[in-house]
């Protein structure tokens, strides 16, 4: 048997790593892009993408090449380790996002948009060309979006509470059919045990975190942050003093907040209000 390697020379960010098993598996096999995807089923340009980096693909392509190339789950699980890479953000969320990988508990205000860890596919995509993004770059910060949203999964998924502005759900988006599934992907995420979600009516008027969208996190130490953030700026508060401000803010603002019955058949009112899917 060779002797195992301690060290190499690939790289021990997931993401990159990733990438570079997927060419080193290949490139073993003597196999072009266009011979991969003959023996495995997928385009040619699907795998040249995963390979560049440029997307890490959905875990049934990943699964597939795992079971082409025999490698058991060695695949799938870089592809997981990638999928929640922090180094996926941008550097100004990367230790926020640490923190909420390991957080113990999360509430959440939202004041302008759905919480991160409730957006669906299509809301993360239009907000991010919204933003700016294109191209690479695009398609990078949608898989890292989507992979946050594994936070919530599992049975030791922490608990989630979000108070959502009406204004959140008026705004809606260019695309209605990317709307109403952001709307019932809400509806499906509420009926999980660890997720408690509240619609907070525009008749409560003004309060303490009208213009800013607020997460707290419970960490491993005791310690509960916050994370501030409105269009142009946002910030890791660690001080006690300014988190037991905005917790007293959030306070209030969950005593004007609808119940989680009386949200859910809020949002279900705003799907019925949407127009169809014409037919023709």
């Amino acid at each position: 048997m060779p002797q195992r390697l301690v060290v190499t020379e690939m790289s021990h960010e997931p993401r990159k790593r990733f990438a570079e098993e997927l060419r080193r598996l290949r490139g073993e096999r003597g196999l072009t892009l266009r011979d991969l995807s003959r023996e495995v089923g997928w385009d040619a340009s699907q795998f040249g993408k995963m390979e560049s980096g440029s997307t890490l693909g959905g875990p049934e392509v990943v699964q597939a090449l795992d079971q082409y190339y025999g490698t058991g789950l060695f695949l799938l699980t870089l592809w997981e380790l990638a999928l929640g890479d922090p180094t996926q953000f941008k550097e100004q969320y990367r230790r926020y996002f640490l923190l909420e990988a390991e957080a113990l508990s999360l509430w959440h205000y939202a004041a302008s948009a759905p919480p991160g860890l409730l957006q669906a596919d299509g809301y993360v995509r239009e907000a991010l060309a919204a933003g700016g993004a294109k191209g690479e770059e695009l398609e990078q910060q949608v898989e890292a979006r989507m992979g946050r949203r594994k936070l919530l999964e599992g049975d030791d998924a922490p608990p989630f509470r979000a108070i959502i502005s009406e204004a959140v759900l008026r705004m809606g988006l260019r695309d209605k059919q990317a709307w109403r599934a952001q709307l019932e992907f809400l509806v499906e995420v509420a009926e999980r045990p660890n997720v408690t979600i509240h619609v907070l009516p525009f008749a409560s008027g003004v309060h303490g975190l009208s213009n800013t969208n607020t997460m707290f996190l419970k960490l491993l130490d005791g310690r509960t942050v916050a994370y501030a953030e409105n269009d142009v700026r946002g910030e890791l508060i660690e001080e006690t003093e300014r988190v037991e401000q905005l917790q007293r803010a959030y306070d209030a603002v969950r005593d004007q907040a609808l119940s989680p019955a009386g949200s859910r058949m809020f949002v279900l009112r705003m799907l019925e209000e949407l127009p169809c899917e014409s037919s023709t």
